[in-house]
Parts: structure tokens; sequence; C-alpha cells
């Protein structure tokens, strides 16, 4: 990957600086009767936020110019006080929303072979992204938000989910659901840089 070396970003002045057949890729798949009008309304609300909005009325709107109706929210448990207020809210702005917690379903840690758990307990209830990602086709949802999500789990809601996926909160309960702070963080930095992997 050049992007990594790369300190002049000659792609911001519409300079390609990959194979032509990537470029050509990216504007076929763009151009898709299913992707078109995805990409034409996330990029022109690029221009409309950017540094008016916060993220949460981004995606208010985007949903509104999407005109979708019905939005998903695959929530944390631990963070299902938030994904509450966040329902509230597209509830008033005119959306129905179905809500899926992780623990749906009630599947137990220990079925799947895994001895760590939070609790010490074997029946601790695991995650359920699948299960999530299931819920929400049933319901129908034409868009979903993920919040607060373990690493991992995110990654297969998003895979299974038929709907459109797009991530609001990123769980990180050392730095108040702030990931990047890590980044900005010199101790934070120094403590990634120590750190041990097994």
């Amino acid at each position: 990957m050049r992007c990594n070396d790369c300190e002049d970003s000659f792609c911001m002045e519409g300079i390609n600086c990959y194979e032509k057949e990537i470029k050509d890729y990216a504007e076929n798949e763009v151009r898709k009767e299913e992707n078109l009008n995805f990409y034409i309304t996330s990029t022109e609300l690029e221009v409309d936020a950017y540094m008016k909005l916060p993220r949460v009325l981004e995606l208010i709107e985007f949903s509104k110019r999407m005109n979708y109706k019905k939005l998903g929210i695959a929530s944390c448990v631990g963070l299902k006080n938030e994904s509450q207020v966040l329902t509230d809210l597209l509830q008033e702005k005119g959306f129905e929303v179905s809500l899926a917690i992780c623990k749906t379903c009630g599947i137990g840690k220990g079925d799947f072979g895994v001895t760590k758990t939070l609790s010490g307990k074997l029946s601790e209830s695991s995650c359920n992204p699948i299960g999530q990602a299931k819920l929400l086709e049933k319901e129908k949802t034409e868009f979903n938000i993920v919040v607060g999500l373990c690493v991992g789990h995110d990654s297969l809601f998003i895979k299974y989910s038929k709907a459109p996926t797009t991530v609001l909160i990123v769980k990180d309960r050392v730095l108040a659901h702030n990931p990047i702070g890590a980044i900005y963080s010199n101790y934070w930095i120094k403590k990634i840089k120590s750190y041990k992997l097994d």
C-alpha cells in the first residue's frame, strides 16, 4: 500500500496513484443501481454537514434523504440507555425503530467452548451479533446502526446484516466510548507501545 508512505495526498487533487483497474473497478461499482443513490447521498451530505452537524444528526439527515422509514439498532446491552435515547430521537423524527440487544436469545458462552467469562460462570450469556442481524432482518429494517458492539462482534453483525449498516458508537469502556482518545494521548501512546502481546 502506498498510502502509508504518501506525504502529498495527490488523490485529494484527483490524481490516481494506483493501477487504473482499481479506479475503474471502484467507479463501476459506484455506478451500480444499488450503490449510486447511496453514494451520491452520502457524498452530498459530507459537504452539507461538514463541521456543522454531529454524527447523530448526519445519521438522521442521511436516513431522511434516503427515504428510509424503518431503522435498526444493534446495541450492546451496556449501552441500552444510550440506545433508548437514540430510539426516542429517531422516533421523534418520524422513523420506526427496532432494537436488538447483544445478549439476545440468551446463548451461553460455554455452549461454544468459551471458558473465559466476566462472572466466572460458564452459563454467562454470550453476545449474539449474528442473531441481532437476523432479528433486524425479520423486522425488515432498511438501515442499521451499530451502538457499542464488541470488537469482532461488530464485524460479524455487519457481515450478516442484510441492510446497509453504519456505526454510531464504538465501545471503549476505558475512554468513555472515545477510542480515538488513545491516539491523542501521549500517556496511552506510551502504554500501547509498551504493551506486550502474548
